[in-house]
């Protein structure tokens, strides 16, 4: 029973809403995956009629017990004995496993287009994670612990239950939240914030060696999120490893907004990122930065590349963009991609106009149905069919952590994802200049992960391609937010590096190299090669135009 928390917090690492800007997808949209298989039995009647009948078939055979239907070995829910032993559980289980089946063949058979099988084998997913036998009170572990615990693990799922329908909007708490707090035990890289605006903090990282590189590292996180990803835990810091490896490093940290910032643009960011750099540029009296942006706060450092050669500006050497998607129209394996309609973006976008911002909990509670028996049922057994706490996950916490976006920002992203501008010169406008990404020239590191399902890799490696032939692309051996907290020492991490080239993705895996561990340090001796000369690290932080101010992690991180 103990390890399951323990397992729940390694499936969050993979399942987190993370740095994805989930900005397409209302609660609606699920029904037109439903509506996808619906119709399929209305076009078909006699198709549906005929695998009806073998369903029927093999669910006697079930109740029978002469069914050899079984589940996936690797689907844990069940991994207890007695889904095999018990005759119940066993009929049970391979009624479940029958409907999983019967529906995925029916779906496949049908005459659907292939986008409308997709989205219908999505629904199926649904309904069947939904009902499965594992759900419920006769889940063999749930009534084992019951027994054990003389009834007391009822009473507790009992108040759990309650307090979730009453405080969490009636989904299964995700994270124990008390045993974190920024600033104790998550946030304890030591720095200041060196400069302050209306849209962003700047925080600059105190060094850890003698000597430091010339050129600084500044980082332009998402705006969906808050920024302390790369500061958890002082063993996963992606801050603490930067600062030990001799990089002088800035950290942006976004103002979370409220509806009174509704105009926000790319533009409003953009506009701050170059303050930032700018202020970054000063202390460290450096003529340029290397800049790191995954997801939204990749595509926002993308239209900052391109503003800066539309302008005629050279502040950017290098870009490292983990998980970002620039060339949208490849993310069709995305869920994203494939829920979203034209139609249902307009309405999406209208919604959001009115009230101003986007809340990253409407964003979270969407994502939860996007990956149910990850994200709700394996917390609905935990927390109210075995009586559990929710897990204590410093990722789970910072991803309940969420914040807004505001409406004209969100509406760019819609933009960014409808058109693909940064594929088309001219096509998207930033401060008022169209900007054409063939006229950046840096070196990119593009990072992605080969089981990251909110930016799909094949549709990352596209991003290598939109900065140029001189771009390394890296894919990790993990999801969407393992891809960046990959630190060194992590059991069975590998990851694949080559140059981009004319080829496509699976040409390019064929030919890449493979490496095991992590990929921070590969990463670290590309980026060490692009920060200019060592010199003495700074004795105090900022410069005097700016003074060093609050200690790190701000003010604008606490604010919810």
């Amino acid at each position: 029973m103990t390890q399951i928390p323990d397992r729940l917090g390694e499936t969050a690492a993979r399942n987190t809403l993370a740095v994805n800007p989930l900005i397409g997808i209302r609660a609606g949209d699920f029904g037109a995956a439903a509506q996808a298989l619906a119709g399929a039995v209305v076009k078909q009647p006699v198709n549906a009629a005929r695998h009806w009948a073998a369903y029927a078939k093999e669910l006697g055979r079930a109740a029978l017990g002469v069914s050899t239907l079984a589940p996936d070995p690797k689907d844990k829910r069940f991994a207890d004995p007695a889904w095999q032993s018990n005759p119940l559980h066993r009929r049970l289980l391979q009624a479940h496993a029958a409907t999983a089946a019967g529906l995925a063949r029916y779906i496949d058979a049908s005459s659907l287009n292939a986008r409308d099988k997709a989205r219908a084998h999505l629904a199926a997913s649904i309904y069947v994670d939904a009902i499965a036998p594992s759900n419920t009170w006769l889940n063999p572990t749930a009534l084992k612990r019951a027994i054990d615990t003389g009834g007391l693990s009822l009473v507790k799922g009992l108040k759990n239950l309650v307090h979730d329908l009453r405080h969490n909007h009636g989904l299964p708490s995700s994270v124990d939240k008390s045993g974190f707090e920024i600033g104790r035990n998550l946030c304890l890289s030591p720095g200041n914030v060196v400069f302050r605006n209306e849209v962003l903090e700047l925080i600059q990282y105190k060094p850890a060696v003698a000597k430091v590189y010339s050129r600084p590292l500044v980082m332009c996180p998402p705006q969906v999120n808050k920024f302390y990803a790369v500061d958890l835990s002082p063993e996963k810091s992606l801050v603490r490893y930067v600062m030990s490896q001799g990089l002088q490093m800035f950290v942006v940290s976004w103002r979370n907004p409220t509806a009174a910032q509704r105009d926000w643009s790319m533009s409003t960011y953009v506009q701050a990122l170059d303050e930032a750099v700018d202020v970054a540029r000063q202390i460290t009296r450096s003529p340029d930065v290397n800049l790191w942006g995954a997801c939204s706060g990749g595509m926002t450092a993308a239209a900052y590349l391109g503003w800066l050669a539309a302008t005629g500006q050279k502040k950017v050497a290098s870009i490292v963009s983990p998980v970002c998607m620039l060339d949208t129209s490849r993310a069709t394996d995305s869920t994203m991609g494939l829920l979203a309609s034209e139609r249902s973006l307009r309405a999406l976008e209208a919604s959001v106009k009115r009230k101003g911002v986007v809340d990253g909990c409407d964003l979270a509670r969407v994502f939860a149905w996007l990956r149910p028996n990850d994200l709700i049922w394996n917390y609905w057994v935990n927390n109210y069919l075995l009586g559990n706490n929710p897990p204590s996950f410093d990722i789970l916490y910072w991803n309940s952590d969420t914040t807004r976006l505001p409406a004209a920002f969100h509406a760019d992203l819609l933009s960014v994802f409808r058109d693909s501008p940064f594929t088309q010169a001219g096509k998207l406008e930033v401060l008022g200049r169209p900007i054409d990404m063939t006229q950046v020239d840096v070196d990119a590191y593009v990072v992605a992960g080969s089981t990251d399902h909110i930016t799909p890799w094949k549709a990352c490696y596209e991003t290598a391609r939109v900065y140029g032939a001189r771009s390394e692309f890296i894919l990790a051996n993990t999801g969407h937010v393992q891809s960046m907290l990959n630190p060194p020492g992590v059991a069975k991490s590998n990851f694949l590096s080559a140059k981009v080239g004319e080829s496509g993705p699976d040409e390019w895996a064929a030919g890449a190299a493979r490496h095991d561990g992590s990929w921070w340090p590969h990463w670290m001796a590309w980026m060490q090669a692009r920060s200019g000369e060592l010199k003495a690290a700074p004795r105090k932080l900022g410069s005097r135009k700016h003074p060093a101010g609050v200690a790190a992690p701000g003010d604008y991180v606490m604010a919810a």
